[in-house]
């Protein structure tokens, strides 16, 4: 199945270069482009795409807002945030609304490919160490995300375990099960926390206090 992409950034040339990039998979298409976070509505309505490249710092509507309208549209898309710096604040508030991963504009093609198909397939996340520096940075809150304390001894351990980004496979090596009942733990983990994915999972388990960034 080909994945269809989308390319929301305010630099022509940064669209065009991604674009070339993606477009040399045999698996991977773009199908639509929007200069500002205003025009990426219409063009996901339009094209119905599995994931957004979204320029977090764009003019009229940031990559943060655009997000929130995305996610909030039926069968919305993963989206995948391009930045220039890591440590941008921007980044989190981004991660907070919804997106499913970030990527550094100097990342090498080959990082930007196995993003978006990470992104699509929603197994893995990406960069834990630095969501976790990011997460650091933030007043901790006292507040309980609803559903944090519903979560099975055995849930926890596998919540733990995905805020060090391992993958299902490695989890289920970690905790000698098999992949299909791991598969079942994070499933139970995201229902419970109410998070579409596993990067809204771990942005819960560091703003509740389950997981400390430090």
């Amino acid at each position: 199945m080909t994945l269809r992409v989308v390319i929301a950034d305010d630099e022509d040339l940064i669209r065009a270069g991604l674009r070339i990039i993606i477009d040399a998979e045999p698996d991977l298409t773009v199908v639509g482009e929007a200069a500002d976070g205003a025009a990426v509505v219409p063009v996901v309505r339009r094209e119905r795409p599995d994931v957004v490249l979204m320029d977090v710092r764009m003019p009229a509507l940031d990559g943060i807002q655009a997000t929130e309208r995305l996610l909030a549209l039926d069968d919305p898309p993963k989206v995948l945030v391009v930045t220039t710096f890591e440590n941008d604040d921007y980044v989190y508030d981004a991660l907070r609304a919804g997106a499913s991963g970030f990527l550094l504009k100097r990342a090498r093609p080959d990082d930007l490919l196995r993003a978006v198909r990470l992104v699509a397939a929603g197994e893995s996340l990406l960069f834990p160490a630095a969501i976790r520096m990011l997460a650091g940075r933030r007043p901790q809150s006292s507040a309980r995300v609803p559903g944090i304390d519903r979560l099975t001894g055995r849930e926890g351990d596998v919540l733990r375990l995905m805020t060090k980004g391992l993958s299902n496979n490695e989890i289920a090596a970690e905790l000698v099960v098999s992949q299909e009942t791991v598969k079942t733990h994070v499933g139970n983990v995201l229902a419970k926390l109410g998070a579409r994915d596993r990067t809204q999972a771990v942005i819960a388990a560091y703003e509740s206090g389950f997981v400390s960034p430090g």
